[in-house]
């Protein structure tokens, strides 16, 4: 691939100094900490979170699932305080939220929507370097960035002066990934990243997110509703549910769980495996 990393490898992208200097800045404080959260929208009866409380470690990986409606995406944006909860607070490495500027704050945590969300009229170069251009970034060190950020999402350097509407599904995913990471943050926020994405280029996605994710020493939350995405990307599954965090914990752990609710999500892509098993005959090269 032109421009790609050599043999497939990740260039690294975040000096090392940096990441020592962060793990010993927050070992014994949560990346992200919820305590006691809450929100209700206008007059509902219902809180659309109620009292959730969640820590989130540095490095780690926690997904969060739940049925629509559960309160998995307004936990999420209260992180970066796309709103702010009525009761409760939200830290950032120990520091509540309330007391950063939205703007800055939004700058240094990577946000990755669903299907992208990337400004169409912008080309995939300006879509991914537009946070560090906001902040007065060198123009040249930009555009250098930028060639690094699609190496880093193993999509093709040729596709920098491409508009959105040009790419695929998957790579407008990848583009939307890089434009995430482009500010260097050590917190990435990801809302359905994949859900509209093919079988194929969903799987492939979220192996190289991983990837990158072990790679950069990031912390990720990532609301999905696929429980299959969430035991095999995440290192710990958290169980919404009409605004309430009912069970928080690995598969492993969640298995033991007594909810009802939490075990019929854990069965789903057990009865899903259990069926193509049953539907499917071996394919050729695996045994029978």
């Amino acid at each position: 691939m032109q421009g790609g990393p050599a043999d497939g490898a990740l260039p690294s992208l975040v000096p090392r100094a940096r990441c020592g200097s962060i793990s010993a800045m927050i070992a014994a404080v949560p990346a992200v900490a919820f305590d006691a959260v809450s929100k209700r929208y206008g007059t509902a009866a219902a809180k659309a979170v109620d009292a959730v409380t969640l820590n989130i470690a540095a490095g780690e990986f926690v997904a969060v699932v739940g049925a629509s409606g559960s309160g998995k995406s307004t936990l999420l944006r209260f992180v970066n305080r796309l709103l702010d909860p009525d009761q409760g607070e939200v830290r950032i490495h120990g520091e509540n939220t309330l007391s950063m500027d939205k703007i800055a704050l939004r700058r240094h945590i990577g946000y990755v929507f669903q299907s992208g969300g990337l400004f169409p009229h912008l080309s995939v170069a300006a879509n991914i370097g537009i946070t560090p251009r906001l902040a007065g970034g060198d123009p040249a060190a930009i555009a250098a960035r930028v060639d690094d950020l699609l190496d880093l999402v193993r999509l093709d350097r040729n596709y920098r002066d491409h508009l959105p509407e040009h790419l695929s599904g998957g790579q407008r995913q990848r583009v939307g990934v890089a434009r995430a990471l482009a500010a260097r943050p050590d917190i990435v926020l990801m809302d359905e990243p994949f859900g509209a994405l093919d079988p194929l280029t969903r799987d492939a996605l979220g192996s190289d997110y991983l990837a990158l994710h072990r790679r950069l020493e990031l912390t990720t939350v990532m609301i999905t509703h696929d429980m299959a995405e969430a035991v095999l990307l995440a290192d710990r599954i958290a169980v919404m549910r009409e605004g309430r965090l009912v069970a928080v914990g690995t598969a492993r752990e969640l298995a033991a769980s007594s909810d009802a609710g939490v075990l019929a999500l854990l069965r789903t892509p057990r009865r899903q495996a259990a069926r193509l098993q049953d539907l499917m005959p071996p394919l050729p090269g695996e045994a029978s």
